[in-house]
């Protein structure tokens, strides 16, 4: 896949630092989204709130249509009017309505669009981060990505509002038994497009939330990004909509779907997009990770920063000085003395030659014993044996009674 430009090193996390996930990626967000359950439900209420006017304008719309089919003709109870006159007169009505309404519902989106670029940056810093959330993290995003988030919002209401305009039309053109197979024909092509179109923008929205670059270069890497993940990318797309397929049922499942999306239908769909979209742009763009250590490290002052340094050069002398002591310098070893060999035993042999030999292997390895008490008082094995002493006590003790440190010993100078 050619290159994604602009985007390496420009990621959007001003108020954190990312975090290593040490288990999988989709296993930690799991686990994060069970451990701050209850902050996705409150992210998802403040996103709902800015969803009101767009809910408003898709009542009133409902409302105007059933209070014209009140006292409009085609009312049961209004009669004497003639079936050609009655023919798309109702779908004629959806069509007025929608032209209306659908028009005020882009420009709800402006204001819907404040509530999802505050939540994308809110829970991509509790996915990141492994739980930080705060409310200010909300007013923030709203700063960085609103613009990047509007964009790909409208242009997607303006391709919605076209296909509620189109599927109008061939209504009226089914009614009046018109031209259906155009009507019918542009209808299916605008529904493909709206759903190329949607995946396509929702990738512009993930990039342009998560990474500072530049339009032209925006809508060039989310087309890229696609190429390279396009199964995974429709897999997810459809997964990630789960709240709004129960729509499309009735009774039971539409309430169930109305429940989740007041509850947790806007968080599950951002989560689930946002962490997928991250790992699809971590295969071409190298992270800014900061491991749990270098995030601890960043907390401390500089004193305890020090002190920390100054027990890991301990900690790795000592580890030096034990692989430097050898066994064949700091104690005595008896030399290897030819004619005191233990007889071997052939194929066959007696009790009597195996007492024998048990016998010769426990004198030698008493002469072992009796050499090395006989000579661990040599000058050679005492020196050497209290050097090493000497600085085990200076790595262990920083002080000695008399309070006075000690000389300082690192790997370079353990054995001065």
């Amino acid at each position: 896949m050619a290159e994604l430009i602009g985007m390496q090193g420009n990621e959007i996390a001003d108020d954190f630092k990312r975090k290593a996930a040490g288990k999988g990626r989709w296993k930690a967000s799991w686990e994060l989204v069970k451990a701050n359950f209850w902050k996705l439900v409150m992210l998802n209420l403040i996103v709902l709130i800015f969803f009101v006017p767009a809910i408003v304008v898709v009542y009133f719309r409902n409302v105007y249509i059933a209070s014209i089919g009140s006292v409009y003709p085609f009312n049961a109870t209004v009669g004497g009017y003639p079936p050609s006159m009655l023919m798309g007169l109702a779908e004629r009505v959806n069509l007025s309505a929608d032209a209306m309404f659908y028009a005020l519902l882009i420009a709800a989106g402006l204001i819907a669009s404040i509530g999802i670029s505050g939540a994308a940056y809110c829970i991509r810093k509790l996915i990141q981060t492994k739980g930080e959330f705060h409310f200010k993290s909300f007013l923030h995003g709203i700063k960085v990505g609103y613009l990047k988030t509007v964009l790909p919002v409208i242009l997607f209401m303006l391709l919605m509002y076209s296909t509620f305009l189109i599927k109008d039309w061939m209504e009226i053109e089914r009614a009046i038994d018109g031209n259906k197979a155009g009507a019918t024909t542009a209808y299916v092509f605008i529904v493909i497009a709206d759903v190329l179109a949607g995946i396509y923008l929702a990738w512009v929205f993930a990039i342009g939330v998560s990474y500072r670059v530049k339009l032209k270069y925006l809508f060039r890497n989310a087309f890229l990004v696609i190429l390279g993940t396009p199964l995974q990318t429709v897999f997810m797309a459809g997964f990630t909509l789960i709240p709004v397929w129960f729509m499309f049922f009735k009774g039971f499942w539409l309430f169930l779907a109305y429940f989740i999306f007041a509850f947790l239908g806007f968080s599950f769909i951002l989560v689930c997009w946002l962490t997928f979209t991250q790992w699809a742009v971590d295969l071409y763009v190298a992270p800014a990770v900061e491991v749990e250590k270098e995030a601890e490290r960043s907390k401390k002052s500089g004193g305890e920063l020090a002190e920390e340094k100054a027990t890991d050069d301990k900690q790795r002398a000592l580890e030096l000085l034990a692989a430097g002591k050898s066994e064949l310098i700091s104690r005595p070893i008896k030399p290897i003395n030819r004619e005191e060999t233990v007889q071997g035993l052939g194929k066959t042999f007696t009790r009597a030659q195996l007492a024998g030999v048990a016998e010769t292997r426990e004198k030698l390895a008493a002469d072992v014993v009796a050499y090395e008490k006989e000579h661990e008082k040599d000058a050679v094995y005492v020196e050497y044996n209290r050097m090493f002493a000497e600085r085990e006590k200076a790595l262990t003790e920083p002080e000695n009674k008399k309070g006075k440190k000690n000389k300082k010993i690192s790997s370079e100078n353990l054995l001065k």
